[in-house]
């Protein structure tokens, strides 16, 4: 029992070895590495590490995909240690370092000389190579190459990821068609059922959130309300997650996302599928949907804790960050943190849908667009900021024009580089319809330029492509 509370305490002092690692690195980007600044934070790095060292023999700080792994076991942070995480992961992939292996106490001399190979990698034109070489006389740690998950490596085992993602979606989507079903019809339902669906979506987003965002590009028209819920959920979690929140808040947070628009189903269908815009009559019956969702949750069985906080997330998410958005209350309050981070995923979704009063999609990047000029008045700045992260520059489903006048969609983004995702071409130089391919815009040439770079974005109704049929 002691053993296993010893290793807990380690784990839990694996997070501090990450944050003092950053703040090493940025320090000495600014500081040659014999200033007393980066001395006394190497100082602090090595009486963290250290003693952990001794007690496991050898330490394992491994990057895989967005997380950070302590001997295999994934490192959890607390919120104020995330842009310290972030930061160091985009170091990571600028000189494809997948791990550092620490094999011996450290002496500050140790740390000195790793961080100046470090600093110099960067403009290195094979960045891994040259700090490979340039730490190789420091016996205490080594390190290992950036490994790309399910590439090569995995191709057969992708396509039955990829399969289970799907059938997980689609079961989510299955539920909440049955929910709201269920209610129209006065029946009673259980929030709490809701618990497994959104516990498989947790699951997938943990292990395979790109595949999983991939689904949100799925903007069904006819069955808008469904999708929409399950986007937002998906969304909303994929953030929560970067921001280091549990497993168990993730779960939490899906389900309410899940009934955020539950009130709607009281707005008369003739007005809300209504193909123009509303009156002033019909705007202020669909201001009302926030109060009509409390009213919904409250009426399902098994009232708890979740399912009182899913009636303020229903209140509160057409609110705004500023309270400018509705309902109106009298007086002035900080919206629930749930409630900040399902506005943002419902505008994004609602905006990059096609729905009945606009047939035509808004393009991803142009609804992150419209999303930054709201940011600090309808949406949190600073998950405004995590949300663009995770989403990239251009988000998946994205039709772009490369340089190479290949056409493709974005298939996944890499935080680290966010202007520079994997395209899945559809369409070669001359113009071709071809078998798709997928093209990494992170490659370079033998002179250290890129192989391939976006020129703009495109229509893909203009070209009548629809983006979820090829990313499914």
């Amino acid at each position: 029992m002691a053993g296993r509370e010893n290793r807990k305490e380690e784990f839990s002092e694996a997070k501090d070895i990450v944050n003092q690692l950053a703040v090493i690195i940025r320090t000495s980007a600014i500081h040659d590495t014999g200033n007393v600044a980066i001395t006394t934070a190497i100082g602090k790095f090595t009486a963290i590490i250290n003693p952990l060292i001794l007690a496991e023999k050898e330490i394992l700080l491994e990057l895989g995909g967005e997380f950070f792994f302590f001997n295999e076991t994934r490192i959890r942070y607390p919120l104020e240690y995330l842009t310290s995480f972030d930061f160091l992961a985009r170091e990571f992939k600028k000189r494809g370092l997948g791990s550092i292996v620490f094999r011996a106490t450290l002496k500050s001399e140790d740390v000195q000389g790793f961080l100046r190979a470090f600093i110099a990698s960067a403009s290195s034109l094979e960045p891994f190579e040259a700090l490979a070489e340039a730490i190789a006389d420091i016996g205490s740690l080594g390190i290992g190459r950036l490994r790309k998950i399910r590439d090569e490596e995995k191709t057969e085992g992708t396509s039955d990821v990829r399969k289970m993602v799907k059938k997980s979606y689609f079961n989510a989507v299955s539920y909440t068609r049955g929910v709201i079903s269920k209610i129209k019809s006065g029946e009673k339902v259980n929030i709490k059922k809701a618990k497994r669906v959104v516990e498989s979506m947790v699951d997938m987003i943990l292990e395979e959130e790109q595949l999983l965002l991939g689904m949100t590009a799925i903007k069904d028209y006819d069955e808008y309300t469904y999708h929409h819920s399950v986007n937002v959920s998906i969304l909303s979690v994929a953030l929560a997650q970067r921001l280091g929140m549990s497993k168990r808040s993730l779960t939490e947070l899906g389900l309410v996302a899940l009934f955020h628009d539950i009130g709607k189903i009281e707005i008369p269908s003739e007005v809300l599928n209504k193909p123009t815009s509303f009156t002033d009559d019909e705007w202020r019956m669909v201001q009302k949907h926030p109060f009509w969702g409390v009213r919904a949750i409250l009426k399902m069985r098994g009232i708890d804790a979740t399912a009182a906080r899913a009636a303020i997330v229903a209140f509160e998410h057409h609110m705004y960050h500023d309270l400018s958005g509705y309902p109106k209350t009298r007086e002035s309050y900080e919206l629930d943190f749930f409630s900040k981070i399902i506005s943002l995923a419902d505008q994004y979704d609602g905006m990059t849908s096609a729905r009945v009063y606009s047939r035509i999609p808004m393009p991803p990047d142009r609804a992150l667009s419209i999303m930054m000029e709201r940011s600090g008045t309808q949406l949190d700045p600073i998950l405004f900021k995590f949300f663009i992260n995770m989403i990239g520059v251009f988000p998946v489903g994205t039709l772009v024009m490369l340089d190479t006048k290949e056409m493709g969609l974005v298939y996944q983004s890499d935080s680290a580089f966010l202007d520079r995702p994997k395209v899945m071409v559809i369409i070669n130089g001359k113009g071709e319809r071809v078998d798709k391919y997928i093209v990494d815009l992170t490659e370079k040439k033998s002179d250290g330029k890129f192989l391939r770079t976006i020129v703009k974005t495109m229509d893909p109704n203009k070209y009548r492509i629809s983006p979820a049929e090829y990313l499914l």
